[in-house]
């Protein structure tokens, strides 16, 4: 099951979105390597591409709400902390048991559902804000 890129997924701040798309790129990498028997070895790839993401991502969008005050800020920074939890769990077990075949459809599922979902939920709140904010300074 590939993750598609699709236009509802876009939240207007290019940075984000670029992001956003790096993600869900490296995911595909992951799943198609997975359908040639290959995605152990593209576990650490991701692995590795996401110990990046976390603190490049987030921090953007994190200094976005701040920036804004954006009112969800503490329950979307709550989510954030979450999913770097899930992914220190995943690292761990990477680096205890190596790529597994658990490990190797965990990270894809944990991963891929939560980024698609959080994006959906959250990430679009964040832009329907600041959308709001740029209303109301035009008048």
């Amino acid at each position: 099951m590939a993750f598609q890129w699709s236009k509802d997924l876009m939240i207007g701040i290019e940075t984000i979105d670029n992001q956003h798309k790096e993600i869900f790129s490296r995911l595909n990498t992951l799943l198609s390597a997975m359908d040639q028997g290959k995605g152990r070895e593209e576990v650490n790839k991701i692995l590795e591409f996401l110990s990046d993401y976390v603190k490049t991502h987030f921090s953007a969008e994190e200094e976005l709400m701040t920036k804004h005050n954006y009112d969800g800020y503490v329950p979307h920074k709550a989510e954030h902390t979450q999913f770097i939890r899930d992914y220190i769990h995943l690292k761990k077990e990477f680096n205890k048991y190596g790529a597994t075949l658990h490990l190797v459809v965990q990270a894809q599922k944990q991963v891929g559902e939560w980024l698609s979902n959080h994006i959906k939920t959250e990430d679009t709140k964040i832009a329907k804000a600041l959308k709001k904010e740029s209303e109301s300074l035009s008048y």
